[in-house]
């Protein structure tokens, strides 16, 4: 290994200079950042429509099949279609203009939200199932491509608040999305949500066509060959990457997914505000999304863009997931349980930004696409497994029996994170 290629992945903590250099403000990032201005412009109104499309899209299902094995079924196709893509995503995102593939990608979902409007009654359910399907596999490619951008619009030093102001805009667009898109659901009804959803997908294209991408540098790190095809083979022989690129799947598996499709079941089972308990679901992910927005933002004036706390937090942030999850299992009232996920979310986009990040430092130019491709692959299969895991409890054990069980899974990774960090914090002061 060349050594400049082993700086690329290891990197020493350089917690002094850091802290002594002043973090880029979110309004100074966008106001003199035009590239990623158009860019979060774009993800925005887009992530808007997205929470329309799973409220309605879950309310939808329950509504016409009264189960919770369908609304699983539903959860796991949303995590499984990317995955299956995510491979070739990759590729595409390192081979071809990233700026173009989101534009395209945008455009083919607003056309296939058309087809939801076609689903009626039971017996479209397929219909709907294929939709999904076709939908988020476009989405995969979507995904990395957006991550694996972010880096060629911003510089170095704004690279840690352009992630974190993307990851917060994520948040709060749950929280608008969902809330809104829960009271349009229970007022104006499903297709409405799904209409606005289609539309928000058009005029995010529009958006992003206003970016200027700069020419790739010719000054990226070198990669041997084999390693520049072989993503998963390179992830082995830089483990701190290949650990990093596990964080989104482990909290898709032990943290989020599931429990998203238990809060569709408690909105029509337990605390059902609104037509079909749209309204309490909407309010539920709403708080959700508040709570994964205000976690890292609040962290990053402690971590600021320094190594060695960003990668502390992560374990705190799964202890708080769980903390948050032990909170909602009781089922006291409506007002815990969205407390609970408050919590829980905190923990979770303290995990999910402090991580992505790390990721966004390390990952060289030439396989970026790639390993983001890579990791969106394993977020969508452990979140498809854990949706239809439980989904199939739901029916079997009910709600509450469902969250205990979850309460303490996100100890594993924190544990194992944790015991990593110490390995990794002696082998970098060994450099």
């Amino acid at each position: 290994m060349s050594k400049k290629e082993h700086t690329s992945t290891i990197i020493p903590d350089k917690d002094v200079s850091a802290k002594r250099e002043k973090l880029v403000g979110y309004f100074e990032l966008l106001q003199h950042n035009s590239n990623f201005r158009w860019l979060w412009s774009g993800q925005v109104v887009s992530l808007l429509g997205d929470w329309f499309n799973i409220i309605a899209s879950a309310i939808l299902i329950r509504k016409l099949t009264d189960s919770g094995l369908a609304l699983g079924v539903l959860f796991t196709i949303r995590m499984l279609a990317p995955f299956l893509i995510s491979p070739l995503a990759g590729i595409c995102a390192d081979r071809f203009n990233r700026k173009y593939l989101l534009i395209i990608t945008d455009i083919i979902r607003g056309i296939l939200i058309i087809g939801y409007l076609f689903v009626q009654d039971e017996n479209d359910i397929w219909l709907l199932y294929l939709l999904t399907a076709l939908l988020f596999g476009v989405s995969g490619f979507f995904s990395p491509a957006r991550s694996a951008i972010l880096p060629d619009i911003t510089s170095q030093r704004e690279l840690g608040t352009a992630n974190a102001l993307s990851a917060t805009s994520w948040s709060v667009m749950l929280a608008l999305g969902a809330a809104i898109g829960g009271f349009t659901a229970g007022l104006f009804g499903v297709y409405t949500a799904f209409v606005i959803d289609g539309l928000t997908f058009l005029i995010s294209a529009v958006l992003l066509w206003q970016i200027k991408l700069p020419r790739r540098s010719e000054s990226q790190v070198e990669l041997p060959t084999r390693a520049k095809f072989v993503t998963f083979h390179y992830m082995l022989q830089h483990p701190d990457i290949f650990f990093l690129t596990l964080h989104k799947a482990a909290i898709a598996l032990l943290l989020s997914s599931g429990f998203q499709v238990v809060l569709v079941e408690i909105a029509k089972t337990h605390f059902v505000v609104g037509k079909d308990g749209a309204i309490s679901l909407g309010l539920m992910f709403c708080m959700g999304g508040v709570g994964s927005g205000i976690g890292p933002i609040v962290a990053r004036y402690w971590t600021g863009d320094r190594d060695r706390p960003l990668r502390q937090s992560i374990s705190l942030g799964y202890l708080i997931g769980s903390i948050g999850l032990a909170i909602t299992a009781p089922l006291v009232s409506l007002t815990t349980v969205v407390f609970g996920g408050f919590v829980r979310s905190i923990g979770g986009g303290i995990a999910w930004v402090f991580s992505t990040q790390l990721l966004l430092q390390r990952a060289p130019n030439e396989i970026r696409g790639r390993i983001f491709g890579t990791e969106f692959a394993l977020f969508t299969l452990m979140g498809g497994i854990a949706t239809a895991i439980v989904g199939a409890m739901l029916d079997l054990f009910g709600v509450m029996y469902v969250l205990w069980g979850m309460t303490t899974l996100p100890l594993i990774p924190a544990v194992l994170w944790w015991l990593w960090q110490a390995r990794f914090t002696r082998k970098a002061q060994k450099q």
